[in-house]
């Protein structure tokens, strides 16, 4: 099975490029989505004794801990290590029931894929990537994003032009989407038939890096 790690900084048109992937019956796993999770189930306890004040009802406040953790490095720190390893083991599993299933590809849809080190543990790494004005048009109209919110965001980020340089296939996605996703179509084209050997690494338990 190929691992594909799929990436890009915000506002770049992952989510655009995951359901396009999706559409060719590949199994995408979202860390976001799964942070989400662990927010309201297993992370919870664990954050609030991390950051007092921030779970209520048994769930993140994702404000109020946004609130605790933005721009101080050493906060943002102690939440990654409480969070990361959990995501991890929820990727591993989410691999290891891709390959039992018999697919031929799955991806690892995450944010901070190249921050993290994570593409060591893929076979192939796809960057989508837009402009810089329209990246901050576009992160600007999420709900309750702000200049300052974005600054510290882009502040944990690699600059795009190194990820772009470090990816496998770049795919720019300030067009229509429908050519977006014709570009999205041509690369999993040409990666069928491929073999991986990061999933080996994965059951190994080699992939705690």
């Amino acid at each position: 099975m190929l691992v594909i790690g799929l990436t890009g900084s915000i506002g770049m048109g992952k989510t655009t490029a995951a359901r396009r992937i999706a559409s060719h019956g590949i199994p995408v796993f979202d860390a976001d989505a799964e942070v989400h999770r662990l927010y309201e189930a297993e992370a919870a306890p664990l954050i609030e004794a991390a950051f007092p004040g921030t779970v209520a009802e048994g769930h993140v406040d994702r404000g109020l801990l946004a609130k605790a953790v933005l721009g101080d490095a050493e906060k943002l720190a102690k939440l990654e290590a409480i969070v990361h390893p959990l995501v991890r083991n929820s990727e591993r599993e989410f691999l290891i029931r891709q390959r039992d299933a018999g697919a031929e590809m799955a991806v690892l849809e995450i944010p901070l894929l190249l921050e993290t080190g994570a593409d060591r543990r893929v076979d192939v790494t796809i960057v989508v990537t837009v402009s810089a004005d329209v990246q901050r048009q576009r992160a600007l109209q999420r709900p309750g994003m702000s200049e300052q919110k974005l600054a510290a965001i882009l502040a944990q980020q690699l600059p795009d032009a190194e990820k772009r340089e470090r990816a496998d296939f770049v795919v720019e996605t300030e067009g229509q989407v429908e050519a977006t996703g014709e570009k999205i179509d041509r690369i999993i084209e040409s990666l069928k038939g491929r073999q991986g050997s990061a999933i080996d690494r994965w059951i190994k338990g080699e992939d705690a890096g």
